[in-house]
């Protein structure tokens, strides 16, 4: 009887044991699962971040290519310019040499 009872014993100090280490796995597995929520609430903050700023570039770049388009636009204009004084100056000059010839 005192074998049974010893035995009953050490099955009773060993199923504590094991209740004890799942109380405590358990506890980390919380906190495991706490982190885990944590670093995924970065991790989609830090996509968000990414697409806003991939955003921003291709914005950026659109605005730097239309500046580049108005800087065309403007030396363009600013030949077309040239170019009509230019040719007023030739019709000033053809009309003068026209009024020589009276």
């Amino acid at each position: 009887m005192a074998l049974l009872s010893s035995q009953m014993n050490i099955i009773v100090e060993k199923t504590k044991n094991l209740v004890q280490m799942c109380e405590a796995l358990q506890e980390e597995n919380d906190l495991l699962k706490l982190e885990l929520q944590s670093v995924q609430v970065a991790f989609e903050t830090g996509t968000e971040k990414i697409k806003q700023l991939e955003e921003q570039t291709k914005a950026m770049a659109v605005a730097r290519a239309l500046d580049e388009a108005d800087i065309d636009k403007g030396a363009i204009n600013e030949k077309i310019l040239d170019t009509k004084q230019k040719i007023n100056d030739f019709v000033r000059e053809i009309d003068r040499c026209i009024n020589l010839l009276k």
